[in-house]
């Protein structure tokens, strides 16, 4: 798994639930949306931003978000999934995420997102501060 998730300088373990699969017997399309939030909200936290994070009054705001699913979890099962950024613009980065199955021992789900920074306060778009782009270039080169 180590190798599999490398590139991915945050990860998260998530147990999977019982009452998170569908009719089908496997984990429902929808949950691995929350999934993918569990690892942004980790990487969110690992930019040391609280102002960021508390909206105060830039944070960021979910633009866009897209999942492939490559083989259906089942219970019990424990997913290893990580985020990475992909690219920075000036008032929007992308997240990548990939979900790694412990009980099949491959990626059972891609995805992505885009993030915009968003101005709480006067409800519009807004630059991406230096310091949040400087922060994601240190987590994405291991510091």
């Amino acid at each position: 798994m180590s190798r599999v998730l490398e590139d991915y300088p945050v990860t998260v373990d998530i147990p999977v639930a019982w009452g998170e699969m569908d009719a089908y017997g496997h984990v429902n399309n929808i949950v691995y949306f929350r999934y993918f939030e569990t690892a942004r909200i980790a990487y969110f936290e690992r930019l040391e931003a609280p102002g960021f994070l508390a909206r105060d009054p830039l944070g960021p705001i979910l633009a866009s978000t897209r999942c492939r699913f490559r083989a259906p979890v089942q219970y019990p099962d424990r997913l290893t999934v990580g985020a990475r950024v992909a690219r920075v613009e000036a008032d929007r980065f992308l997240m990548v995420y990939a979900a790694f199955s412990h009980a099949m021992g491959r990626v059972a789900a891609e995805g992505d997102g885009t993030i915009v920074c968003y101005d709480y306060r006067n409800t519009c778009k807004a630059p991406l501060p230096e310091s949040i782009q400087l922060r994601i270039a240190a987590i994405e080169n291991g510091r």
